[in-house]
């Protein structure tokens, strides 16, 4: 019976070790996975007649390019060149002219002006440091026992009082692309050193990418610059 059991715990303990082992090896699949999927399929609508037309051009030499994987393959490899294209261009001036051309036309659409509109400015802030308080903090959520990793997005006073208010986006593990927007005291937050880029491995692993120390508690006082 004892030798049962022995066996048992025994096949437990390889079983997470493999399952521990696998798992960030498949989350890493699924995510390139989706991504490649995500960016072939953006060209294939116009990757693959073009392919085939290639194809039937010479069928004995040119005939591989009617295979599924070497379309999209180049659907990938176009939609790179598509966003390092459009990257290029944003940073000249003809392509701020057409970058506002459009933030123009989405305006005038009711609903794609709110999602694209909530979108940039979100990208633009995180971008951007604050007056007065440091972009990655800590707060208490969801209770003062507990701390989560937010960005601030804005300073702002409360009516009447005067006292100061920061608007803190908390993302969620491990999509941070989805979270939560508290408003908290500015004295109740705990700054930190850490960069957006530094925060968001440590939100998308689930603190494994993570510093060595970080602060707990908000300073005793804290004083902002206006």
């Amino acid at each position: 019976m004892s030798t049962n059991t022995s066996t048992s715990r025994r096949l437990q303990r390889l079983f997470l070790t493999g399952l521990l082992t696998l798992l960030p090896i498949w989350l890493t699949w699924v995510v390139i996975k989706f991504v490649f999927v995500l960016l072939s399929d953006l060209s294939k609508p116009w990757v693959q007649p073009l392919s085939q037309r290639i194809a039937a051009a010479d069928p004995r030499l040119l005939s591989w390019f009617g295979d599924d994987w070497v379309q999209t393959t180049i659907a990938m490899i176009a939609t790179l060149f598509v966003i390092l294209l459009v990257g290029w261009m944003a940073r000249r001036v003809v392509g701020q002219r057409l970058l506002g051309w459009f933030e123009a036309l989405v305006a005038r659409v009711p609903l794609a002006n709110m999602i694209y509109g909530s979108a940039r400015k979100l990208l633009d802030i995180l971008q951007t440091k604050p007056d007065g308080t440091q972009r990655v903090v800590l707060i208490d959520f969801p209770h003062s026992q507990m701390k989560s990793v937010g960005f601030v997005t804005r300073v702002i006073r409360e009516a009447g009082t005067g006292r100061e208010l920061a608007a803190v986006y908390v993302p969620t593990t491990p999509n941070p692309t989805s979270g939560y927007l508290e408003i908290v005291p500015v004295e109740k937050i705990t700054p930190t050193d850490w960069t957006v880029d530094q925060a968001m491995s440590f939100i998308i692993s689930g603190g494994a990418v993570a510093p060595e120390t970080i602060p707990f508690d908000p300073p005793a006082s804290q004083t902002t610059t206006r």
